[in-house]
């Protein structure tokens, strides 16, 4: 997994032990080290622009924008939607959904 150095990552450690999964941080201003998330932003930005007050948003609204993110298919998930990964994911899971809190 690839971060940019925000605060919401700063139990990293924890999270690398209980995943068993590799933490990577981006470099400073560098969104180039973390593409796909680059072009997720842009996909959401075509719902939401940059700026937006999401306060005005219901959570129905914001709940769809999400699915209807979550349910298009993608180039880096050979052509898989984001659900359809997460769910085989989980579904090989050893331990199942529940170790994933």
């Amino acid at each position: 997994m690839t971060y940019d150095q925000g605060r919401e990552m700063m139990q990293h450690v924890e999270i690398t032990q209980r995943n068993e999964t590799a933490i990577y941080f981006a470099d400073p201003h560098s969104p180039w080290q973390r593409g796909s998330n680059e072009n997720v932003n842009g996909l959401l930005r075509k719902y939401l622009p940059k700026g937006t007050d999401l306060s005005v948003y219901s959570q129905e609204e914001l709940d769809a924008i999400a699915d209807s993110l979550n349910t298009r298919p993608r180039k880096s998930l050979d052509w898989r939607t984001p659900l359809e990964g997460y769910s085989e994911v989980l579904n090989n899971s050893v331990a199942g959904p529940d170790t994933l809190q």
